[in-house]
């Protein structure tokens, strides 16, 4: 089994307090704004190609799914600082 230092879905889900939609008038844009316990904000979007095809909670998930993406990178930046302080060597 790896033991390795790593970011888990878990953790990113702890990390959300609170989320917020709007949905552009006129548009099939749909964004998300998560914030994080520190009080951090990440967006994600979505857009749909036809009106007609729009459906207001697909896109509040594949936005909501986009701003998730995002903490991950920011979590997996902060983990790689950690071991790297932590560490006598350099990468």
């Amino acid at each position: 089994m790896n033991d390795a230092p790593r970011v888990t879905n878990e953790q990113i889900d702890n990390l959300i307090v609170s989320e917020k939609y709007h949905r552009f008038p006129g548009t099939t844009v749909t964004v998300c704004c998560l914030t994080l316990r520190n009080g951090f904000n990440t967006i994600g979007e979505s857009a749909c190609v036809t009106a007609s095809a729009f459906d207001e909670e697909i896109g509040r998930r594949i936005a909501r799914a986009n701003a998730r993406e995002k903490i991950w990178a920011l979590e997996g930046y902060l983990l790689r600082q950690m071991l790297h302080s932590a560490s006598p060597t350099t990468y």
